[in-house]
């Protein structure tokens, strides 16, 4: 089973019809995107061709949501840079193995739909360096302290979402295996984060 598989029922409750493409060319293809809702990408590292970035960001832009975790979303295609300002961020490092780490939803958005209600949790897993855009609204951060390599703390964003024309999208950090969505606060916000992006 694959992550993308644990989020498939919740989807089917909530009405949608479901298409899996294990190929990048589903972006090239203008009249699908257009009838989509909702892209859900899952693609870790490789490559995408301008026409197939191009093709998302379009569709993205036309209207269709983008929503995704981890490295399915912000570890794909480092070569591409407008891929990069469409998800609104690139995963650079993460500290060797897993860590026991805070995050901690932002104040000033505690009233935004992905995360209202929930409150501040801890997870065992990948902390995510990221280079991110200034444009984002970021929704919860994680802290990595000062060390050999880090001169001081830094904040670094963990689940933003942004606006691309007409489409909305959505990134979670947090997702490298299974269980990271056994935290009831995880499972919630990327669950809510799918449906925030959706059309």
């Amino acid at each position: 089973m694959t992550i993308t598989d644990l989020f498939l029922p919740f989807l089917r409750e909530q009405g949608y019809d479901i298409r899996i493409s294990g190929t990048l060319d589903v972006y090239t293809d203008a009249t699908l995107l257009a009838a989509t809702d909702l892209v859900v990408q899952c693609w870790s590292m490789g490559e995408i061709t301008k026409e197939q970035s191009t093709g998302l960001a379009a569709a993205v832009r036309a209207g269709t949501g983008l929503a995704g975790w981890h490295g399915g979303i912000v570890d794909s295609f480092r070569g591409d840079v407008g891929y990069q300002l469409l998800t609104g961020g690139q995963f650079l490092m993460h500290p060797p193995g897993f860590s026991d780490h805070g995050v901690t939803l932002v104040k000033e958005h505690a009233d935004h739909p992905v995360i209202a209600g929930l409150t501040d949790f801890r997870v065992h897993t990948e902390k995510y360096w990221m280079a991110t855009d200034p444009l984002i609204d970021v929704l919860a951060v994680t802290e990595f302290e000062a060390d050999e390599d880090r001169s001081r703390p830094v904040t670094m964003p963990a689940v933003w979402t942004r606006s691309w024309g007409a489409g909305r999208v959505f990134v979670s950090a947090i997702g490298h295996k299974p269980d990271d969505f056994d935290v009831p606060e995880v499972r919630t916000l990327t669950e809510r984060g799918l449906l925030w992006a959706s059309r």
